[in-house]
């Protein structure tokens, strides 16, 4: 292994031409020989450029609609010899070996096509063989070989060579063969997550990601922490854009998460208002101004620095109301010109958009990380209808009472069990999230809406005719009744309970509606 090599001879083959040409010109223009394949060689030539065909080293055409091109000692060879190896050196004198110095390659578009939806067919025709065959080779034999697998690492590659008289460093070729590495694996865990699906339960899993951005640190200062991208182009934080405000951290990517996936549950106009990546107000309302002060409503003291999420594109009248308050993140949709200049009066306001929304019932994995090893589980898609809900008291809810009760279960689908919602007419009116007591989160909700009453100057709890939601069921009584308590007048849970006959019986006598979804909703 040595420190400066030389760069003479350079293989190039690449799916994304983005600066191929550039990048082809400026190697000739510094004495480097040029060998390609297929489309690249034709792009290079188009330009001007003399390119021999990989089929001149190897003695063989490319066949098999370019299955087998680069698949060939001749190529491998070239590339894994060890150029201070006598043995090594002689095999290629021998069999008639070229060293090949610099290796650029970028693989098919797998991921892309996944993202597409592609057809199966396609999609296997974009599992990339020669390519990361080649890479490997070169990223191991770093010694000697520079591998180049991102157009946005042509330049600096340039910059090396003139800053070492046409060779690279040691230096330079492991940073390169680690970037290398990193992308052959991740290539390669985008096909076996692809190919997955052919096994009940994977024998292994792999995740990967791309680095979006470095992060100031993680939940703590002295956490350091990074942003990675999974490519598969689902709508949310990863794929927004920002308009303006400084660099999102750790925190706000995960709260504005978790606040996208919460407002993209509903049709019309809505509004989500995260804070630790809990909601502490969602409302619906005839216009996303509306539903934003009916969610603010809800804890205006929890809402200031919060996540907001909005289901439709932010206007002026919307941007207005927010900008009342300190909030860290707003996402839309889209934002018009009229909203984004009220936002520009406050430049560490972040305004992302996203386009579009997600689906929420979209199968998805997910993968949690604990000591040892990974937790792996779809991701809660589960959706009910109102036909579905099961009516098990003497008193069954009004369409009134339905519309809120559906409303508090998308909600509570979204808050830290164990969790209890109290809404009405289309808003939250208190929320109780992340106690270890059922009991305790229906105490801490009717809290919640108690303030909310005095916010909205009524004479008592703004539970007063709401109707409640629990994301599991309830083990005793003693949480419902404290829902009756508070004013509730009925209730969506999904039963389940050895004791639900205790608990039904408790529902009659305290005069609730009840209704069992047969799923739960529990979010850890």
């Amino acid at each position: 292994m040595t420190d400066a090599v030389p760069v003479k001879r350079a293989l190039i083959s690449v799916s994304d031409k983005a600066g191929l040409t550039d990048l082809g010109t400026a190697l000739a223009a510094r004495g480097v020989e040029l060998v390609s394949t297929g489309g690249s060689a034709q792009a290079l030539r188009a330009a001007g450029l003399t390119v021999r065909d990989v089929s001149e080293l190897t003695g063989f055409p490319e066949m098999m609609d370019g299955r087998v091109k680069t698949l060939h000692p001749a190529v491998h060879g070239g590339l894994l010899a060890l150029r201070d190896v006598p043995s090594h050196a002689d095999a290629m004198e021998a069999h008639g070996i070229a060293a090949i110095d610099l290796l650029v390659v970028n693989l098919y578009p797998f991921e892309a096509t996944v993202a597409r939806g592609a057809d199966a067919p396609d999609v296997i025709e974009n599992i990339d063989i020669g390519g990361p065959a080649m890479i490997r080779a070169a990223a191991k034999n770093h010694g000697f070989t520079t591998v180049i697998v991102d157009p946005e690492d042509y330049a600096p590659l340039l910059e090396e060579l003139d800053a070492n008289d046409g060779a690279t460093t040691l230096p330079f070729r492991q940073r390169q063969a680690a970037i290398a590495y990193g992308r052959t694996a991740a290539y390669d865990a985008a096909v076996a997550t692809w190919m997955a699906r052919f096994e009940e339960v994977p024998r292994r899993v792999a995740a990967a990601g791309v680095l979006a951005q470095p992060l100031r640190y993680g939940e703590n200062p002295h956490q350091g922490a990074a942003f990675y991208t999974d490519g598969s182009a689902r709508p949310g934080v990863a794929t927004a854009a920002q308009h303006q405000g400084k660099a999102l951290s750790y925190n706000n990517i995960n709260d504005t998460d978790a606040a996208v996936e919460l407002v993209a549950e509903f049709d019309g106009p809505a509004v989500a208002i995260i804070k630790h990546a809990n909601p502490c107000g969602v409302a619906t309302g005839a216009t996303l101004a509306e539903a934003y002060g009916r969610a603010f409503d809800c804890d205006r003291t929890s809402a200031f620095g919060g996540i907001v999420a909005l289901n439709g594109p932010l206007d002026e009248a919307t941007a207005r109301a927010i900008v009342e308050i300190f909030t860290e993140v707003v996402i839309a949709p889209e934002a018009d010109d009229a909203a984004r200049a009220v936002f520009a009066a406050k430049p560490n306001l972040r305004l992302l958009t996203t386009g579009t929304l997600p689906d929420p019932r979209a199968a998805r994995r997910a993968l949690r990380q604990v000591a040892g090893g990974w937790l792996a589980q779809d991701h809660d898609t589960g959706h009910v209808s109102a036909a579905e809900l099961k009516v098990v008291t003497k008193l069954a809810p009004t369409e009134a009472q339905m519309r809120d009760l559906m409303f508090a279960w998308r909600v509570a689908k979204h808050v830290k069990s164990n969790a209890i919602v109290y809404a009405k007419d289309g808003a939250t009116v208190g929320i109780g999230a992340g106690q270890m007591s059922r009991l305790d989160s229906s105490r801490i909700a009717a809290r919640k809406a108690v303030d909310v009453g005095e916010v909205l100057g009524l004479d008592g709890s703004a539970a007063v005719g709401s109707v409640v939601a629990s994301d599991a069921f309830f083990p005793f009584a003693d949480g419902l009744l404290a829902a009756a308590e508070a004013g509730a007048t009925a209730v969506i849970q999904p039963g389940g309970s050895m004791r639900d006959d205790a608990v039904i019986a408790a529902a009659d006598e305290a005069g609730l509606a009840m209704v069992l979804t047969g799923m739960r909703h529990f979010r850890h």
